[in-house]
């Protein structure tokens, strides 16, 4: 099972959704846009809009890759599930989009502001390469939960969310000791050479014994990111708008790497600016925490590849979380609070009906969290803790009423 990305936006997503706002309005209206070309497999990037300085950089870098680096991105992307998305291209049109309510989110208002002012040039060229993608592949692949682990830009949600993770592990009744909580920092993998060449090696397949090469292509990143002042060296919070849950459970080719999940910085910065730092990191948590509950209890499965199937998985998810915060002895959260709270950042429910990744509509997935937090406070006993099998069984019954169309309820 490759990672499953949480509901926020990711950076694929961010990349796309922002940087499709940042195109002149002639290849925004083309047919095809210079986004979409670009981005086709065995593309090239266009550099005749970039700077002499920029260009020459572009090329230095575009000679010292491997000449299929654009295949060895893709397998690599793909084995790791770095663009598992719920604006994936694949189509699968199953559900009415007009019998739903959608709008737009103020996490996308914020989202849409974090590259304000860039050149957009240097910013797609960097896109085309992967390169936003970096501190991810750092977190999934290098990282690992420690007592010096920090979350969040300066540190401030360490404790928060160090102590939940044990709760959450104290709770839930799946074998948890292996799954790791590993923040992901922005400006760290770009702090050095050393820090990004393995990251480089493992994104365009650069053998070990070339170490130098990735060196050499780590050294071109790092100063490319510098040119751009918006891009904070790395610490933009655009690099890091990210959490996932990630197991390797039924891979028939495992990586090694452990049952984990991932919080970036730069989600906890986007919850923080929209209004919700107090209780939206730890929903967030704990929603990736109930994926790991589906790997474990094999909820999941093959029902996997379509909107409904997508949309099931992420509802669930969301409904093991809530249970959690508002259970007495989960984070015993007030249920008014955590859903008011979630009213709000729930509103990334997405309207990408037509997509395996679909994430539920904003009204689903508030939905949900209240049947869940209904769950914890009628309990005749608020001691009890339902075995995380049991909940999903309630969970499938209330399934068809949560999903029913807006116009419908």
């Amino acid at each position: 099972m490759k990672k499953t990305l949480a509901w926020a936006v990711t950076l694929v997503t961010a990349a796309t959704c922002t940087l499709g706002t940042a195109l002149p309005a002639t290849a925004a209206d083309a047919p095809a846009s210079a986004a979409t070309s670009a981005l086709a497999p065995g593309a090239a990037f266009d550099t005749s809009r970039l700077s002499p300085e920029v260009k020459a950089l572009v090329d230095q870098i575009v000679a010292k890759l491997p000449a299929d680096w654009q295949q060895r991105r893709d397998a690599a992307a793909a084995k790791y599930g770095i663009h598992d998305t719920q604006w994936a291209d694949i189509r699968d049109s199953v559900i009415d989009p007009g019998d739903y309510q959608c709008q737009n989110t103020a996490l996308r208002d914020y989202q849409g502001t974090l590259l304000r002012g860039a050149d957009f040039e240097l910013l797609f060229f960097l896109y085309f390469l992967g390169v936003f993608d970096m501190p991810t592949y750092d977190a999934l692949y290098f990282g690992s939960e420690s007592k010096d682990s920090t979350f969040g830009v300066n540190g401030e949600y360490t404790n928060e969310l160090t102590a939940e993770g044990k709760d959450l592990k104290r709770f839930w009744d799946i074998p948890s000791d292996d799954i790791q909580i590993v923040p992901m920092h922005g400006g760290e993998v770009f702090s050095s050479p050393e820090r990004l060449a393995p990251i480089v090696s493992l994104m365009y397949g650069i053998p070990e014994e070339n170490h130098e090469a990735a060196l050499a292509l780590s050294k071109l990143f790092i100063y490319v990111i510098n040119l751009e002042p918006v891009l904070q060296g790395g610490d933009n919070p655009f690099f890091t708008l990210n959490a996932f849950a990630y197991t390797e459970k039924g891979d028939p080719n495992p990586a090694g790497i452990s049952d984990r999940i991932v919080m970036g910085d730069g989600i906890l910065e986007a919850m923080k600016a929209v209004g919700l730092g107090d209780t939206a990191p730890r929903a967030i948590l704990a929603h990736e925490f109930g994926h790991q509950v589906q790997y474990a209890d094999n909820l999941i499965g093959d029902r996997v590849g379509t909107p409904e199937a997508g949309r099931r998985v992420e509802l669930m998810a969301d409904a093991y979380g809530t249970y959690f915060l508002t259970h007495s002895r989960g984070e015993a959260l007030n249920a008014e609070r955590v859903l008011g709270s979630e009213k709000s950042f729930y509103t990334v429910g997405d309207c990408g009906f037509d997509s395996p990744g679909h994430h539920g509509t904003p009204n689903q997935r508030f939905a949900t969290s209240a049947w869940a937090a209904s769950v914890a406070d009628d309990a005749a006993d608020q001691g009890h803790i339902l075995p995380s099998l049991k909940f999903d069984e309630l969970f499938e019954a209330k399934l068809p009423d949560i999903v029913k169309p807006d116009a419908a309820n």
